[in-house]
């Protein structure tokens, strides 16, 4: 007799809790999820000011009122102040 012959044991299952169905699972993860994207975009969007003014010169930096010692720190701050409001 092959193992596809054998019958189902039933038994052996008996009061074992059926697994969560994937809809549970998923509401569960959701708000963990949408934060995890959320600071990835806004980590993203940090990335790319920086990028942007890091390119300009000490001078352009000096008229936007920048210093490229702190440009780093200075991104990081507007961007936290822009996700505030």
């Amino acid at each position: 007799m092959t193992t596809h012959d054998q019958p189902f044991a039933r038994d052996a299952l008996a009061g074992v809790e059926p697994a969560a169905p994937l809809a549970n699972r998923i509401k569960s993860t959701r708000p963990r999820l949408m934060a995890w994207a959320v600071s990835c975009v806004d980590r993203y969007a940090v990335a790319v000011m920086y990028e942007q003014l890091s390119a300009l010169s000490d001078a352009q930096l000096a008229h936007r009122g920048l210093s490229r010692p702190t440009l780093a720190h200075d991104v990081r701050v507007a961007c936290d102040r822009n996700a505030e409001n």
